[in-house]
C-alpha cells in the first residue's frame, strides 16, 4: 500500500498557546485560540519563542486551520528563525540538506545550524565547552554524509569501509571568544584539507547566525585506524582520490596561533588534583566500539578546582589523543596549574595572556597507561572582576 503525504509548507506556522479543545462525534479537534490572550503574530522578531509546523495530510489544504488528529501527521518543535533561514538565500535553496545544513564557497564548506537549546548550557546560563564540541562534531560527519562519498553515513568512505579503516582525531585545538546563550542560534562552518602524508586537518569556525560575530574556532588533525585490528594505518592512493575534490586549503586559526607545542606529561608527584574511578558507561560509547572524543572532556574537567569552574571561563582548549578508550576501562583525570610543570609553556594563543593555564592527564587507572594529554587556559570571567 502505497500512502500519500501532503508537501510541507514552511509559512504554515501558528505561534502562540493552543486551546479550545471541542470534540465533535468522538473526535478530537485542535484549534488555535486567536483571541487577544494568545499571539498570533508570526513575525520572526523574537529569537526564543517556539513555533507549530503542522505537516498535513492530503486531505488538509495550507489554508484549512483545523484538522483531526489522525490527519496531522508531525508536530515537531521548531525554531521560528527556521522560516527566516529558508528565506535568507533563495538561491541555495536545491542545496539544503535533510540536516538543515548547506554547502557554500562553491560547495567547500558546509554550514550547519543549531539552536541552543535548555538541556545545552550550564550553571551560567551559556553552553559547556562539551556542547560546543558535539556542535563541532555533527556539522563534519553531516558534510561527509552530504558530500556523496560516505559508505556509512558516519563518515568512512567507500574506499575506507572497502579497507575496514574509521576515521579517528589524534589532536585538536578551541578557542573561544565567548560561549553561546540559551536561545541564540549559531552557525558552524567546517571543511578539510590535507595534512602531511597520513592525516587530514578539518577546521570549524563558529559564528552568532544573525550577527556573523565570530564566536569559536578550531582545528584538528586526523588519521586512519583498522576497525578491526584497532591499529592505525596510512591513507591509501584510492582513499585519498576520494577526499581530494573536497580539499579546501583555508586555515580557521591563523598559523602563527596554532598551538604545536609538547603537551608535558603529568606524573602523580606534578599533579595538583586527582579524580580516581571514572568509568565509561554505555551510552559514552560510539558506532565504532570506542569511547567518543568528546566525552573525554568532561572527565578531564572532572579534576579541575571547583572555584576554577565557577569563577573562570575557558577560552582555549588543546587535546592529545593517545590511545582509545573501551567501556570496560576504569580511569582517573588529574590536573595541574601549568606552573607547577616543569618546562610547560604559556602559549598564548588567543593573543591575550591567560589568568591561569592547566595541563590535564586522563589516563588508565590500573595500568597507567595515558589516553589524553591536554592544556587548557581560562580567564575570569567578567562578573569576577
Amino acid at each position: 500500500m502505497t500512502s500519500m503525504v501532503a508537501p510541507i509548507n514552511m509559512g504554515l506556522q501558528f505561534r502562540g498557546n493552543w486551546c479550545n479543545v471541542n470534540k465533535n462525534k468522538g473526535r478530537e479537534f485542535l484549534k488555535p485560540n486567536f483571541n487577544s490572550s494568545c499571539n498570533t503574530n508570526i513575525a520572526l522578531n523574537n529569537k526564543r519563542r517556539f513555533s507549530l509546523l503542522v505537516t498535513a495530510s492530503s486531505q488538509c489544504s495550507p489554508g484549512r486551520i483545523m484538522g483531526t488528529i489522525n490527519e496531522i501527521k508531525h508536530v515537531p518543535m521548531i525554531h521560528p528563525a527556521a522560516g527566516k533561514l529558508a528565506n535568507e538565500n533563495k538561491q541555495h535553496t536545491t542545496l539544503v540538506t535533510l540536516f538543515r545544513g548547506r554547502f557554500v564557497k562553491d560547495r567547500s564548506v558546509y554550514r550547519q545550524i543549531f539552536f541552543v537549546r535548555s538541556y545545552e548550557i550550564g550553571p551560567d546560563k551559556t553552553i559547556t565547552v562539551e556542547t560546543l564540541m558535539n556542535f563541532l562534531q555533527e556539522t563534519c560527519l553531516n558534510h561527509m554524509s552530504n558530500c556523496g562519498v560516505s559508505q556509512n553515513d558516519f563518515g568512512a568512505t567507500h574506499e575506507m569501509d572497502l579497507r575496514k579503516l574509521i576515521w579517528v582525531v589524534t589532536r585538536i585545538q578551541v578557542q573561544v571568544q565567548r560561549y553561546s546563550k540559551w536561545g541564540e542560534e549559531i552557525e558552524v562552518d567546517t571543511w578539510f584539507d590535507i595534512a602531511g602524508k597520513n592525516g587530514i586537518r578539518r577546521d570549524w569556525i563558529i559564528r552568532d547566525h544573525y550577527t556573523k560575530e565570530i564566536i569559536a574556532k578550531a582545528t584538528s588533525t586526523w588519521t586512519m585506524m583498522n576497525r578491526e585490528t584497532r591499529r592505525l594505518s596510512k591513507i591509501s592512493e584510492e582513499v585519498r582520490q576520494e577526499l581530494v575534490p573536497f580539499f579546501f586549503n583555508k586555515l580557521a586559526i591563523a598559523r602563527e596561533e596554532i598551538d604545536h607545542q609538547k603537551i608535558h606529561k603529568l606524573t602523580d608527584s606534578t599533579a595538583e588534583s586527582f579524580r580516581y574511578g571514572v568509568t565509561p558507561g554505555w551510552n559514552d560509547m560510539d558506532v565504532n566500539q570506542h569511547v567518543n572524543n568528546v566525552k573525554y572532556i568532561r572527565w578531564i574537567l572532572e579534576s579541575v578546582p571547583r572555584e576554577v569552574l565557577e569563577d573562570y571561563k575557558m577560552t582555549s582548549m588543546t587535546l592529545e589523543f593517545r590511545r582509545e578508550c573501551t567501556q570496560s576501562d576504569l580511569l582517573e583525570s588529574m590536573s595541574s596549574s601549568s606552573s607547577n610543570v616543569t618546562g610547560a609553556s604559556n602559549n598564548d594563543s588567543v593573543n591575550t595572556k591567560p589568568d591561569l593555564q592547566y595541563i590535564h592527564l586522563l589516563r588508565l587507572q590500573d595500568t597507567k597507561a595515558e589516553l589524553v594529554r591536554a592544556r587548557t587556559e581560562w580567564h575570569l570571567k567578567q562578573n569576577h572582576k
